[in-house]
């Protein structure tokens, strides 16, 4: 497995949105967070992107320099605000009565840490009480549950020069989706990941100089937007590959991949995030699909992925907030609901089979 030069190796929350006091130890590889809906899956990668994504500076004169706090404490709560879209900053604290604060502590593998916080009366400032040494050096990348391949011509001009209701991800995104194609000693390596992909697929992601995207096969290209839309999702995958964003290093928040797609494509996607992790990229995964979690299970007792390291999450709502179980195998989330209702129209469907 290609070696990280960072990722992140442990977060702790105390009262942000749905949690009073969780704790989160992670995998430099695969970290796969199950919970039912409202469990506050996306949150943690939601506060994970914008912490990575305001540590990281894409100048590399000043990568090993220390972050002023201010600058930082500016940074961390407009990205706060423009991912999460709340009212303003201190709506992501905990919902208690009276006046409450939020404090994040993440902290990563190569000596960098950074601790802030804000109460329930900050509209756009956090406090900075620990700064990281150093800037990550290379932008995390964000997929939601939907594609994006097909908004992403004009999208970002829009998003700047309007007010529209999207969360910043879509923004960040798409930016990364219309980097050009990188070259050099990277291409080799680049090309290793995207063959199984392509196969998938059935062909190759191209885009015309109007920035639209297409699936090219051999028999002519497609448009994107007439392309099925589980494809849809490994083209972006793909694109993102293309582009040098996810070699080498770095970070993938990616939520719901399973969303409208059928099984045999997840079992692409599934095999895409291995091979991404084992390429040096952390991966963080929510969902809760029953299937994408023990494909990945499988995948991950072959000899090829054997030795990806490899986290699991489980997300139980109680009385005092969302709890967390974790460790190196299903086995150590708890029981997930939707999960066991899989499980349990399973066993119907097979008793209800005429003998």
């Amino acid at each position: 497995m290609a070696e990280l030069v960072n990722s992140i190796k442990r977060l702790d929350f105390k009262n942000l949105t749905v949690f009073s006091d969780a704790h989160f130890e992670f995998a430099n590889g695969l970290n796969l967070i199950a919970g039912e809906n409202g469990s506050g899956k996306t949150h943690i990668l939601k506060a994970c992107y914008s912490i990575v994504d305001s540590c990281t500076s894409l100048d590399p004169n000043v990568v090993n320099n220390q972050p002023k706090k201010g600058e930082l404490a500016s940074s961390i709560a407009k990205k706060l605000v423009g991912v999460f879209r709340p009212d303003q900053l201190g709506r992501l604290v905990r919902r208690q009565p009276g006046r409450n604060r939020c404090e994040i502590k993440c902290h990563f593998t190569v000596l960098r840490q950074i601790h802030f916080s804000f109460n329930t009366t900050s509209k756009t400032e956090v406090t900075i009480d620990v700064c990281p040494k150093r800037w990550v050096e290379k932008r995390p990348v964000y997929l939601p549950p939907r594609e994006l391949l097909t908004i992403s011509p004009g999208f970002v001009s829009l998003y700047e020069n309007t007010h529209l209701e999207f969360e910043e991800t879509y923004r960040d995104t798409c930016l990364l989706l219309a980097s050009p194609l990188a070259k050099g000693p990277r291409e080799t390596r680049i090309k290793q990941l995207l063959e199984p992909i392509e196969e998938a697929m059935g062909g190759k992601v191209e885009s015309d100089g109007t920035g639209r995207f297409y699936l090219k096969t051999a028999s002519g290209s497609m448009e994107m937007h007439l392309v099925a839309e589980g494809l849809r999702k490994l083209a972006m995958v793909a694109r993102l590959i293309a582009t040098g964003q996810l070699i080498d290093k770095g970070f993938l928040f990616w939520d719901e991949p399973e969303a409208n797609l059928n099984p045999k494509v997840i079992k692409s996607v599934a095999k895409t995030i291995l091979h991404l992790c084992r390429n040096g990229i952390q991966v963080f995964v929510a969902t809760h699909s029953l299937f994408l979690m023990r494909e990945l299970d499988i995948l991950l007792q072959t000899e090829e992925f054997k030795d990806t390291p490899a986290r699991f999450f489980g997300l139980h709502s109680g009385d005092k907030g969302v709890e967390v179980k974790q460790g190196d195998s299903i086995d150590d989330i708890g029981e997930i609901a939707a999960l066991q209702e899989e499980l349990s129209q399973s066993d119907r469907y097979l008793e209800s089979e005429p003998n």
